[in-house]
């Protein structure tokens, strides 16, 4: 029962970081309708990022993302505008696929080339520290990771739900036609929205550098775990990819302590198997467009 209830906190934990991920990536399909399978390899040149202004400057990980989360915002509105809005309407759905992922080789191929695919860790002084609280143990960076992504999401959902962009953005996931035929320019609105969509993964990345090992090639198994958060959670809910992260998070902890940590990798594919086959739309997602 120790060990069970130990995964539990872990899974918890780590939890948070997924979310955080997920949302971004939920963020940019209610908008555009826009599956980002760049999302990964965002979150992981925020990894490098963090860890090269650690390794060269010693800035701490947490707080380089003051620095790294406005960078891949830039990112993020510069890919949709310049790669993403020109697509044809009438294809963009399938073309943003071969697009985001174009983008994500590209961005692996550079920094394979700038580090080499040689695994890396984000190691700040506190990365072995943790609390025994009841018997049980609560690392440092895991703890400070699921605040940081409290936080962030917080922002997030009063960005949404309380600013005059929020509106807009919530106007066009309902109603894009509507919602420029009152005045909000659907253009800028998704270019915002996908650099805020990569500031989520920027403000993940760090955290991700620490409890992961990481190198070029990481998106590709990050990015299989996020759409699985999201088709769990509904295409286009960001609550609800919230809620999967949990689910997933804390799954996975508890098969990997019941059985191996093998099985625990393995668990995601099952279970977006599982929800494609019984329940497409996942767990809270709308029949029509998405419901942020």
């Amino acid at each position: 029962m120790h060990s069970l209830i130990q995964a539990l906190i872990l899974g918890i934990l780590t939890s948070g970081v997924y979310a955080l991920m997920a949302s971004g990536q939920t963020l940019i399909f209610g908008i555009m309708k826009v599956i980002n399978l760049a999302q990964g390899a965002l979150v992981v040149l925020s990894a490098y990022l963090s860890y090269s202004l650690l390794t060269n400057w010693g800035i701490d990980p947490f707080l380089s993302i003051v620095i790294t989360t406005p960078v891949l915002f830039g990112l993020g509105v510069a890919i949709q505008w310049t790669l993403l809005r020109p697509l044809h309407r009438d294809d963009a759905a399938e073309l943003s696929l071969l697009v985001t992922f174009a983008v994500a080789l590209g961005l692996e191929g550079l920094l394979s080339a700038t580090y080499s695919t040689t695994y890396r860790s984000i190691q700040p002084g506190y990365e072995n520290f943790s609390w025994t609280v009841l018997g049980y143990q609560v690392n440092a960076v895991r703890l400070f990771a699921f605040v940081l992504s409290l936080v962030m999401l917080a922002a997030l959902y009063f960005l949404l739900q309380r600013t005059k962009f929020g509106r807009a953005v919530r106007a066009t996931v309902q109603n894009p036609m509507a919602a420029q035929l009152l005045g909000v320019n659907s253009r800028v609105v998704a270019a915002l929205g996908f650099g805020l969509g990569a500031a989520t993964a920027a403000a993940a990345g760090a955290v991700f550098g620490i409890i992961t090992p990481f190198n070029s090639g990481s998106h590709y198994d990050l990015i299989s775990r996020l759409l699985t958060i999201v088709v769990l959670g509904g295409l286009g809910s960001i609550g609800g990819s919230i809620i999967a992260a949990l689910v997933m998070g804390t799954g996975t902890a508890l098969v990997s302590a019941l059985a191996s940590p093998i099985w625990s990798d393995f668990t995601f594919f099952v279970v977006l198997l599982l929800v494609l086959l019984l329940r497409p739309r996942g767990l809270f997602g709308a029949k029509t467009r998405g419901a942020l």
